[in-house]
Parts: C-alpha cells; sequence; structure tokens
C-alpha cells in the first residue's frame, strides 16, 4: 500500500505540471491559435520561480507561492509576443511559437549567466512542501485550474464566444464579437498557465532551473490536448496518462530486472509511450475548425 501511495503521488506531482500547461493550450485553441510555444513559456516560468524562490526563500515567508505568481505573470507577459505575432499581425502560429521556444531557451540561459554567473540558478533549499499522504499541492493547484477552464468555457458567456472564435470566427464576428481580441485574451492566459505549470515543475521535481528543465514537457502537454480532443475532461484523462508514464519511468529504474538497461531507454519512455498512444487514438480529427488559421475582418 505504501509503495502505491508513493508511486501515486509520483503520478500527480509529474500530471500536475502537464495538465495546467495543457489546459492553457487548450483554452488558446480553442480561440482557434494554436500555441505551439508551451514549452518555452514552461521554461520562462520555471525560470523565474526558481530564481525569485531563491531570493525569496531565506526572508519571505511563503516565498513558493510568490515564486509560482511571478511565474505565472512572466509567461503570460512573454506571451505577449506570440499573441501579438500571431493574432494581430497573422503570422504563421506554429513558426511564431517555434520562435518563442527558442527565444526562451537562449534567454533563460543568458538571464542565469548575469544573475548566477552559470547556465542554471543556484539551487534552493526548499521547494513545495508535500501535504497529505505526500501528495503536493499543485495537485489541487491543477484540479482547480481544469475545473475552472471547464466552467469559463462551458458555463460563461465568454466561454461560448471563445468556441465560437475558433470554430466559426466569421460568425463570431458578425455577431459582435472581437475575434481578435478573445483569441488574444486566450493566447494570454494560455501563457499564463504555462508559466504557472513551469514554476510548479521547477519547485516540486528538481532543486534548480536548467536549460534541460522542462525537457519536452510543453511538448506532452499539446499531446494531451490533441489525446484529449480539446475537451478538458479528455485533457484531464490524458495528463494524467502521460504523468503516469513519466513516473512509471523514473519507478522502473529501481527494479532490479531492468536495471542492465541503459537510462536512455527509461529517458526515453515517456516520449515513446506518448508517440504509441496518439497513433493508436489518432482518427477523427476533434480540433477546432479555425485552429491555426489566421483571421482577417472581411476574410473569408
Amino acid at each position: 500500500m505504501n509503495a502505491f501511495a508513493g508511486f501515486l503521488a509520483a503520478v500527480l506531482m509529474m500530471a500536475s505540471p502537464i495538465l495546467i500547461a495543457a489546459t492553457g493550450g487548450m483554452i488558446s485553441e480553442r480561440s482557434g491559435v494554436v500555441n505551439i510555444a508551451l514549452e518555452g513559456l514552461m521554461a520562462i516560468g520555471a525560470f523565474t520561480a526558481a530564481t525569485a524562490h531563491y531570493f525569496l526563500e531565506p526572508s519571505v515567508p511563503g516565498s513558493v507561492w510568490l515564486s509560482l505568481v511571478l511565474a505565472c505573470a512572466a509567461g503570460l507577459a512573454f506571451s505577449a509576443i506570440h499573441a501579438y505575432s500571431s493574432v494581430i499581425l497573422g503570422a504563421d502560429q506554429v513558426v511564431s511559437g517555434t520562435g518563442v521556444n527558442l527565444l526562451s531557451t537562449g534567454l533563460t540561459v543568458f538571464l542565469a549567466q548575469i544573475l548566477f554567473g552559470r547556465e542554471r540558478t543556484e539551487p534552493f533549499r526548499l521547494g513545495i512542501m508535500p501535504g497529505v499522504f505526500g501528495i503536493y499541492p499543485t495537485a489541487i493547484v491543477a484540479a482547480a485550474v481544469i475545473v475552472g477552464a471547464w466552467y469559463v468555457i462551458y458555463r460563461r458567456p465568454i466561454g461560448l464566444r471563445l468556441r465560437a472564435c475558433g470554430e466559426h470566427p466569421h460568425a463570431a464576428a458578425s455577431a459582435g464579437v472581437d475575434v481578435k481580441r478573445v483569441r488574444f485574451g486566450a493566447v494570454l492566459a494560455s501563457g499564463g498557465l504555462a508559466g504557472l505549470a513551469g514554476g510548479c515543475l521547477v519547485l516540486t521535481q528538481t532543486i534548480q532551473y536548467t536549460q534541460n528543465t522542462i525537457n519536452g514537457a510543453g511538448f506532452i502537454a499539446l499531446a494531451a490536448v490533441s489525446f484529449g480532443r480539446w475537451l478538458p475532461e479528455g485533457v484531464a484523462g490524458a495528463s494524467a496518462l502521460f504523468g503516469a508514464a513519466v513516473a512509471l519511468a523514473i519507478y522502473m529504474v529501481n527494479v532490479e530486472a531492468l536495471r542492465g538497461l541503459p537510462s536512455e531507454f527509461f529517458s526515453a519512455m515517456p516520449y515513446v509511450i506518448t508517440l504509441v498512444t496518439l497513433v493508436l487514438f489518432s482518427g477523427r480529427n476533434y480540433a477546432p475548425e479555425a485552429a491555426g488559421k489566421a483571421w482577417e475582418p472581411g476574410g473569408s
């Protein structure tokens, strides 16, 4: 039972950042903007959280939570680059998102060099302390995020406008909806959640930010959006599955019969499971009709 409880806690710890980032990706894509920049935005959030917590930890009570707020704000601010280029300028959304990913990698390393004199932050003493049964409170944060997203998307007028902009933007515009404003806001919300996800990851799964801290988690979150069919409940299930794959890869390292395998096998396993799952369950396209398509007033 203790082993199972430990594994469950590890799954929730791994799945929480994926779920938070995937929720942001879902919001953005439901508005019609593909946010491939989740990886880079998570890196910005992780760097911000690790840096803030390192400097605030000795003197500021609750520095962990303040660091998460700052991580969310940093992700939101940085996502404005993608929002402006893809929504306002009508740039290719994949190219714009890729640019943000590349920029975030160089920027975080550059800032780490300035602040710490090396390509990583200094280790902090404590991250987020485990809650009940060793489960980190980030699991509660992730649950609140996905429930809140479901409520907004399906129970609030802004959710109806968001879905309309992703499915039929011209119909939404004819009904008086400012499509660009809705899309811009959705990308900013996506960036804020991705930054929060990066902060949750670095404060629970490691003790400092490095160039490899995110290590593909943002792309796994993108896969969770697709596998979850752009639905809150589907995204939650997919995030739990991929989080379990990451946790399983860590636990398998300690299995005696598998210790002869190279470490790269365990490192690659979550991504292999992600790819296999997407292939096995791919089929009908459930993506919003206008996802990835620039919109201009009066266009077709």
